[in-house]
């Protein structure tokens, strides 16, 4: 990393904060918050579900408003900055896609596994015939080595992927795992390389400056890390961090406080933090997505959510895997492991 180098940054909130409430940002939520980061020059913001375009169900949560819903009320908020979305292949599909771009979507995301980057070559074709921006994402990233990632995201390159991410889903990464995996993508592909960190052990921002000294250039965060679980990186934190070092980010940093501070007055019903769920989450490697799901199974199987999480993280349970929550729950209760 070198003294002005230009950090893209990629904002969330309005997609991964819709975790922290169920996904239940209403319209003028998203409009509000869309314009006040559009006015302090954010480039990208993301917009959708929390699992993405196609997701809402009663398996991961109903959203308040519709995909058209969202898209088309940010798509009018944003007079700077490019709109995107999320997609994970299982929920949504070429349909979404196409309806995606009619609504003015810059950017999507095709997210998989952080093994299974086969599954988004059907989508990461359509939306280069369609003309959006495609970009791949591999999940989970911390439960593959840096060389498998770096395959991975070659593989993805390949299907026709304009960058690729990797999203600490879990928190679970120290700056040196960061500095790792990032170093061995940029080496394997020639496509810009992003960061989406969560913070389950406060290390989110460090590991940013991490992945951009490593060679990434564009950054996940979120105003006030709203978010699953801990939360994302801190976008305003960020900003000015990244500043302090020197790097162009384009971005009104008092603007995007002010920005910051109305997320937390509309957004959000408290700004995320680091509890014993949180933490342990992280430590074991399981989805930060996972935790409302987590404690409600706790509390109906009379166990300690601790337990679960850690259970959890020796069965290597992924996004996706919800139903295997209860069942966690149930084996440690027959075990007797009585909160």
């Amino acid at each position: 990393m070198t003294a002005q180098t230009t950090v893209i940054m990629h904002d969330p909130t309005l997609r991964d904060g819709q975790h922290a409430v169920r996904h239940q940002l209403d319209a003028e939520q998203i409009r509000t918050y869309a314009a006040a980061v559009d006015a302090a020059g954010v480039p990208v913001v993301e917009v959708g579900h929390g699992n993405g375009i196609g997701a809402s169900s009663l398996q991961v949560g109903r959203s308040k408003l519709s995909d058209d819903e969202m898209l088309a009320t940010a798509r009018e908020a944003l007079t700077r900055s490019r709109l995107a979305t999320l997609m994970l292949p299982g929920w949504a599909t070429t349909a979404d896609l196409r309806n995606a771009v009619r609504h003015g979507v810059d950017v999507v995301r095709v997210a998989a596994h952080c093994t299974e980057a086969s599954v988004t070559e059907r989508h990461l074709g359509v939306l280069r015939e369609l003309g959006a921006e495609a970009q791949g994402v591999l999940l989970m990233s911390h439960m593959a080595s840096p060389g498998e990632l770096a395959e991975q995201c070659m593989l993805m390159v390949g299907y026709g992927a304009q960058a690729v991410c990797i999203f600490d889903s879990a928190g679970y990464y120290l700056p040196d795992d960061v500095t790792a995996r990032i170093t061995a993508i940029t080496a394997a592909v020639e496509v810009p390389v992003a960061f989406h960190g969560h913070n389950n052990l406060g290390m989110a921002v460090a590991n940013s400056v991490a992945a951009v000294a490593a060679g990434a250039r564009t950054v996940d965060a979120c105003a006030r890390g709203f978010g699953a679980g801990a939360g994302n990186t801190q976008l305003e934190v960020l900003v000015a961090v990244l500043e302090r070092y020197g790097h162009r980010t384009g971005i009104d940093l008092r603007r995007l406080a002010d920005a910051a501070d109305l997320a937390e007055k509309t957004l959000m019903p408290a700004p995320p933090t680091i509890d014993s769920t949180s933490l342990v989450s992280g430590l074991s490697g399981v989805f930060s997505g996972f935790k409302k799901p987590v404690l409600a199974a706790a509390e109906s199987q009379g166990v300690h959510p601790w337990d679960i999480f850690v259970e959890l993280g020796q069965r290597r349970v992924i996004a996706g895997q919800e139903d295997l929550i209860l069942d966690a729950a149930r084996t440690l209760a027959a075990q007797g492991a009585i909160r």
